[in-house]
């Protein structure tokens, strides 16, 4: 499987379809356990890549991921704009100037981008963060890629996974973040980042399908 950068740019797209159609969904999870205000931010950001896009669309995919990630960092608000600023900006550097990848070097290169992440928030899986989403979901499907599992069959598993994740992430106890400051009171609650994170995965799962 060939990933194109016109499947790029699609995600980026259906990301900020996405996120509009989801602003409510979001705000009331983090209106539970945080500030209320993770849908809007979601919303914000993307609604800047997608009118940034048409300007960058013939550049390479570590460009367009790159301007992606610095389009977050200035547009979102909180603790959204850093660090989903550097999971882009990370995967650009993993990606650098090519025009086509595998699906192999796009979960590498995904895989490389959440590593910022983790660096960058301190996050550990069970700490309630949207790295309880990432984290799981790529270790598993590098693992199937190296069993020879079809990258088309994958696109789904990331999904089903991703979801499982964000569900799971109901009975944690938030260790990072606003929510942390709950203590047992953030148990309970599914993590805003963990859900917008799924729709991400859900966004390009579609992307490249062709959706």
């Amino acid at each position: 499987m060939k990933i194109e950068k016109q499947h790029i740019v699609h995600w980026l797209e259906l990301c900020a379809k996405t996120y509009q159609e989801n602003q409510e969904f979001l705000t009331d999870l983090d209106r539970d356990i945080g500030d209320a205000d993770h849908g809007l931010n979601m919303h914000r950001g993307f609604k800047k890549v997608a009118e940034k896009l048409p300007q960058i669309v013939d550049q390479n995919i570590g460009s367009i991921l790159k301007n992606t990630g610095m389009t977050l960092l200035s547009s979102v608000g909180g603790a959204s704009g850093p660090l989903y600023g550097t999971l882009f900006i990370r995967t650009a550097a993993a990606v650098g100037s090519r025009e086509q990848l595998t699906f192999e070097e796009l979960v590498d290169a995904l895989k490389s981008g959440v590593d910022g992440v983790v660096s960058r928030g301190k996050a550990e899986l069970g700490d309630k963060t949207m790295c309880d989403v990432w984290l799981p979901v790529l270790i598993s499907v590098k693992a199937s890629l190296e069993n020879g599992m079809n990258a088309d069959h994958l696109l789904n598993e990331m999904v089903e996974l991703a979801d499982t994740n964000a569900v799971a992430t109901i009975e944690m106890l938030a260790k990072k973040g606003r929510a942390s400051y709950l203590g047992e009171r953030s148990i309970g609650h599914q993590d805003p980042g963990a859900t917008s994170s799924l729709l991400m995965i859900k966004s390009l799962q579609q992307a490249i399908a062709g959706n």
